[in-house]
């Protein structure tokens, strides 16, 4: 399927792109993820900004949306991806592939980090849902921003960026800007 972007999806991606830190903030179906594969592919690929990508999300959504989205659009055909979830093995089995794209479920950001036995090797991380770290004091929110400053680009998407009041946003801006802001 050929992507024609609307005028709001070419601003996102060009805010992507040129600027290390972004945060997508749209409604449900709006995009976010077409959005950031044509950002990534970009980088990936004209710009050469970017090399190693890490996408974390939601199970369901690590698993099946990030997948079929890929594999949707025609002009992302070219990228590779891996889906590290399921077991330890099937996860460094992915996380080994070389893929352009690894893709892992947000329960096991901790373990990559912190328990895999493998080196943090990526340059940009896309936190697919950016509301589920926003708990300062989670696992999940400790394990990246001790690899944080190793990120050179980082993508936050969310259609609810502030369930429960400013102190959830400002641990979801932490991570993008690591306290730059806040």
């Amino acid at each position: 399927m050929n992507f024609e972007p609307h005028d709001y999806q070419t601003y996102a991606i060009d805010y992507i792109e040129n600027h290390p830190v972004s945060a997508v903030l749209l409604d449900m179906g709006l995009g976010k993820t077409v959005i950031s594969l044509t950002a990534i592919a970009d980088l990936l690929f004209d710009s050469f900004l970017a090399h190693r990508i890490l996408v974390i999300a939601p199970l369901r959504v690590a698993r099946d949306t990030w997948p079929a989205e890929l594999k949707k659009w025609s002009h992302l055909k070219h990228l590779t991806f891996a889906v590290a979830v399921g077991t330890p093995a099937e996860r460094k089995a992915a996380l080994m592939a070389g893929a352009d794209i690894t893709i892992i479920n947000r329960e096991n950001v901790q373990w990559l980090i912190e328990d895999s036995g493998l080196p943090f090797i990526y340059d940009t991380v896309v936190i697919d849902e950016l509301s589920s770290f926003k708990n300062h004091q989670s696992k999940r929110f400790k394990a990246l921003l001790k690899v944080r400053p190793r990120v050179k680009r980082i993508i936050g998407l969310t259609g609810t960026p502030s369930s429960n009041g400013l102190m959830d946003l400002w641990a979801e801006f932490r991570l993008l800007d690591m306290g730059q802001w806040c």
